[in-house]
């Protein structure tokens, strides 16, 4: 008996695996870095070596976007490509990924970072699962249905940017000026993380971002520590009691907690994030143990509660050691939020706190900058959530599981603001130890191999939607 389409294509996506891996491994090769200038041509290469990729494939109008910032900034290009032939009975699905790198300066990589390398079963390489294995992920499939069938079973959009890793700073000036880009049924924005290897994970919350500078000054100049010490409050002691306030006996921020439903507190508890995969996926040192989860999940700390990272201080190195009380000493404080915060609301809690009773009455204040990640938090609802579902039954054998992410992705604020009448299914190929933005950043290759298998079928799934009832959901 003849194999369905979809059978078809899902047998070939698998068998040509081996390709698909070595076609990864070339795009990786490229230093991508869009936060250094001096790798923003290596950003072009890619984005036009891509689009003759896609053009090859057999996709239409592959091409690189531009756009020139008002700001007199720097826009790194935007890849898009389109396959409309399914008719206009079949809904438009719109891939989103990203082509651009963290940097790789750190020495704890134990592989070259742009050279793919195999260990067991993960492939270790800078974009390996962020997020260059989540895109390419999507051409695979794509070119297994054209290579079996000779067509697709739904319309389809490329859009592959170029400045995700610094923010997406101009992804709004190119909705702006290329709406025929994005203009879909529905959307497919592969970033995001799975649980574990053995669980998928359909993204429905994402922290917000604030960052908060705190400062105590206690004189006009630095005085000598002999003369004035016991006299006069030292400002580095008074920051540390402060920012100590802010929190629990844990070290967890103690302040802005949320009440978390019903709902999310059973998707939490389908979650395996154990003890162990902690340990592995934070690269804990030994006698290092994860803070105790007192009455809640692993999840809910990590997704949904607010937490609070010192990442920025003027105290004294030891190389600019001197015995003096200094005359100030300042942090920056980066604040996640909860899904549903505000900036302002949870600005303004942090400022009460610090600017109450201050140690030794120190001057202190508290600001922030405007334009922060804002929290996200989404309902996914209608059959295109449905569709999903079935199609990871087949590639995972199991449906998706509603997760968060502790960090902030300021392009599905955007999607979301933007596109806020149309399903937005958030996946991705990352698990817990893909260590994304650090060393030895790794995709695993079950992960992939099961994407590619559910990709074959989500689009199977997806086209054989009205397009009417996407847009109504």
């Amino acid at each position: 008996m003849n194999a369905s389409p979809v059978d078809a294509a899902a047998q070939a996506v698998v068998s040509h695996m081996p390709d698909t891996l070595a076609r990864l491994a070339d795009y990786l090769t490229y230093p991508a870095i869009s936060c250094q200038t001096e790798h923003h041509a290596d950003v072009r290469r890619l984005a036009e070596r891509i689009r003759d990729d896609l053009e090859a494939l057999g996709l239409d109008r592959a091409r690189v976007l531009d756009v020139t910032p008002a700001d007199g900034g720097v826009a790194m290009p935007t890849v898009a490509a389109e396959w409309l032939r399914a008719g206009p009975d079949k809904p438009v699905v719109l891939i989103y990924g990203h082509l651009d790198l963290q940097p790789v300066g750190e020495p704890e990589w134990r592989t070259s970072p742009h050279e793919a390398t195999t260990v067991g079963d993960r492939l270790f390489a800078r974009g390996a699962a962020d997020d260059m294995g989540g895109w390419l992920s999507h051409l695979a499939a794509l070119k297994a249905w054209l290579d079996t069938s000779g067509t697709l079973p739904c319309n389809l959009k490329l859009v592959i940017e170029g400045e995700e890793e610094i923010g997406s700073p101009y992804l709004q000036q190119f909705m702006d000026e290329h709406p025929d880009a994005f203009d879909a049924d529905v959307m497919v924005l592969t970033d995001c993380e799975n649980p574990s290897t053995d669980v998928p994970g359909l993204t429905v919350s994402l922290r917000g971002l604030l960052e908060v500078e705190l400062t105590c000054e206690v004189a006009e100049a630095d005085g000598h520590s002999g003369l004035w010490g016991n006299m006069v409050p030292d400002p580095a002691i008074a920051l540390i009691k402060l920012i100590d306030r802010l929190t629990d006996d844990d070290g967890r921020l103690a302040i802005g907690r949320v009440d978390v439903d019903a709902a999310r507190q059973a998707s939490a508890r389908q979650v395996p994030l154990s003890e162990a995969t902690i340990r592995e996926g934070a690269h804990l040192l030994d006698g290092v143990d994860p803070l105790p989860l007192r009455g809640r999940t692993a999840a809910e700390w990590l997704w949904w509660q607010p937490a609070v990272t010192v990442v920025a201080t003027t105290l004294p190195t030891r190389a600019q050691k001197k015995n003096a009380i200094r005359r100030s000493a300042a942090a920056t404080l980066s604040v996640r939020l909860a899904p549903g915060q505000t900036s302002a609301g949870m600005f303004a809690l942090l400022k009460a706190e610090l600017e109450r009773d201050p140690p030794g009455g120190v001057k202190v204040s508290v600001t922030t900058d405007e334009g922060w990640g804002g929290a996200w938090l989404y309902t996914p609802k209608g059959p295109a959530f449905a569709a999903a579902d079935r199609a990871y039954v087949a590639g995972w054998g199991r449906p998706l599981v509603q997760v968060g992410i502790g960090g902030s992705i300021p392009f599905v604020s955007m999607f979301g603001e933007r596109f806020s009448d149309l399903p937005l299914i958030l996946n991705g190929v990352l698990d817990p130890l893909s260590t994304a933005h650090g060393p030895n950043e790794s995709l695993h290759l079950g992960v992939f191999e099961k994407m590619l298998v559910t990709n074959v079928h989500l689009y199977a799934e997806l086209g054989a939607l009205a397009p009417a009832s996407l847009k109504s959901a």
